[in-house]
C-alpha cells in the first residue's frame, strides 16, 4: 500500500502501528532484517503471532520481505515513513480533515436532529449554539416575525420554543422589539 494520497492509507497505517509488538518490530526491523523466528525469540511471542503483525506491516508498505533460500528475512521500509512524515504535515492534514466531509458541526447536527425535530436542546454550550445558528439560518436575513410567527416556526423543531427564542435572543442572533424579531450579525462580521 503507497502513501501516495488518499487519507484512508495514512488510516490504516496509522492502525497498524498503533500496536505495541508492531512498533517494537519495527525498531528490531530499523537495526537489520530478520526473519519471523528471529523476532519471535528477541519479543517473546509465538512465530504465528510475529507472522500476523508482519503481515499487518507489509499490508501497509512498512516492511517487506526477501526470501533467501528456506528463510524468508523482513526487512523495515524507510521510504514508507518517509511518506508518512510528509502526510503528517499540517497541510496534508487539513486536506484530509477536509475532504472527510463531515465538520464537528455536522455530527452535532445528526445527533441532535431526528427526521427533522430536534430531540433536545444540548446542554453543552458549544452544541447548542450549533444547533441554534442551524435554527436561526430557517429565517431569513432582513424580515421580520411576529412572536407567534416565530412561535410556529420552532414549533416544528421543538415543542420548547419558548427557550429556543429566547437562546436566540441571549446569544445575539436575533434582536427583538414590540414582540417582533429579526435576525442580527454576530459582533464581529
Amino acid at each position: 500500500m503507497s502513501m501516495q494520497g488518499d487519507s484512508e492509507s495514512v488510516v490504516k497505517l496509522l492502525k497498524a502501528v498503533a500496536d505495541e509488538s508492531r512498533l517494537r518490530i519495527l525498531g528490531l526491523l530499523a537495526e537489520k532484517s530478520a526473519s519471523v523466528d528471529e523476532l519471535s525469540t528477541y519479543l517473546g511471542l509465538k512465530p504465528p503471532t510475529v507472522s500476523h503483525h508482519l503481515s499487518k506491516l507489509r499490508d501497509v508498505g512498512l516492511v517487506y520481505m526477501q526470501p533467501q533460500g528456506n528463510v524468508h528475512y523482513y526487512k523495515f521500509d524507510v521510504e514508507s515513513l518517509r511518506n508518512l512524515h510528509q502526510w503528517l504535515e499540517p497541510e496534508h492534514l487539513s486536506v484530509i480533515a477536509s475532504a472527510s466531509g463531515d465538520s464537528w458541526e455536522d455530527k452535532v447536527l445528526r445527533d441532535f436532529f431526528i427526521e427533522g425535530r430536534l430531540k433536545e436542546i444540548p446542554a453543552s454550550r458549544k452544541k447548542r449554539l450549533v444547533i441554534l445558528q442551524w435554527l436561526v439560518d430557517q429565517f431569513e436575513w432582513g424580515s421580520q416575525y411576529p412572536e407567534a410567527t416565530l412561535n410556529e416556526v420552532l414549533k416544528r423543531y421543538h415543542p420548547d420554543f419558548a427557550t429556543l427564542r429566547r437562546e436566540f435572543i441571549v446569544n445575539r442572533l436575533m434582536a427583538r422589539e414590540g414582540g417582533v424579531y429579526w435576525r442580527i450579525r454576530p459582533e464581529g462580521e
